[in-house]
């Protein structure tokens, strides 16, 4: 059964105008027909249509329930967004799908791309919710600078993801030897905390940026030895957030 998305289903019982368009005119459903819709704050709503309008769907609802929650704790990701913007639209589908609950793109003294189209990526983020049946939608933030994030920051658990090692080696090879200094960040995620994990662009977080994120609390970890993408290291760090929490 389809997953319908309408953040206002309790109050109007009418689906917007796309999801109207999708379910009538894409999938025919007929009066009568029962189907399911999210608010996407964590309610799942059976309803049953009543007036199958191309443009304003009228539905009853049968019965609603809030389901229980896919992970424990909060896992949010910080990310600079690639100069490649599917590369990003990508990380987001996919850490959609797993369960994030919250994403914020964010503009680095590295960052190659210092714009995105925020309306394109929510819509991103709403169709891979509902593709893998999410009834609570993740919180995608607009484009925010380090310094504001910092200034906000509200999770317990702060953790940087960089490539640099005590002696800030460039080299090919540095970036294959022993993260020295920073843990796994399998060995420091807590469970049931709120957490927040910061990934930097393609050419890294700078070294002023790295000493500005320890003093705001924030703790160096390691994705592993081999040198990912941006986009890889922000799935990966989902991953093990949500795996460790699960």
């Amino acid at each position: 059964m389809y997953l319908f998305y309408a953040p206002e289903i309790a109050a109007t019982l009418t689906l917007p105008e796309e999801e109207s368009q999708h379910c009538v005119q894409v999938l025919r459903a007929q009066a009568g027909e029962k189907i399911l819709v999210t608010d996407g704050v964590g309610t799942l709503y059976e309803c049953e249509i009543t007036n199958p309008h191309r443009k304003h769907c009228e539905v009853c609802i049968l019965h609603s329930e809030t389901p229980e929650a896919l992970h424990e704790g909060y896992v949010h990701v910080a990310i600079a967004p690639t100069k490649n913007i599917d590369r990003l639209e990508w990380m987001i589908e996919k850490t959609t799908e797993m369960g994030i609950d919250e994403i914020t793109p964010i503009l680095c003294e590295h960052s190659e791309r210092k714009t995105v189209n925020e309306e394109r990526l929510h819509k991103i983020m709403i169709a891979a919710a509902k593709q893998s049946l999410k009834t609570a939608f993740p919180r995608l933030n607009p484009l925010t600078s380090l310094n504001d994030l910092f200034a906000s920051v509200r999770e317990e658990d702060r953790f940087i993801a960089h490539c640099m090692s005590d002696e800030e080696q460039s080299s090919l090879q540095a970036n294959y030897r022993p993260t020295e200094g920073k843990e796994a960040l399998w060995h420091q995620i807590r469970r049931g905390k709120h957490t927040l994990i910061l990934i930097g662009p393609e050419g890294d977080f700078s070294p002023r940026e790295v000493e500005q994120a320890l003093s705001c609390g924030f703790v160096p970890v390691s994705l592993g030895k081999a040198r990912l993408r941006t986009e890889t290291a922000g799935i990966a760090a989902c991953h093990t957030a949500i795996l460790l929490n699960s």
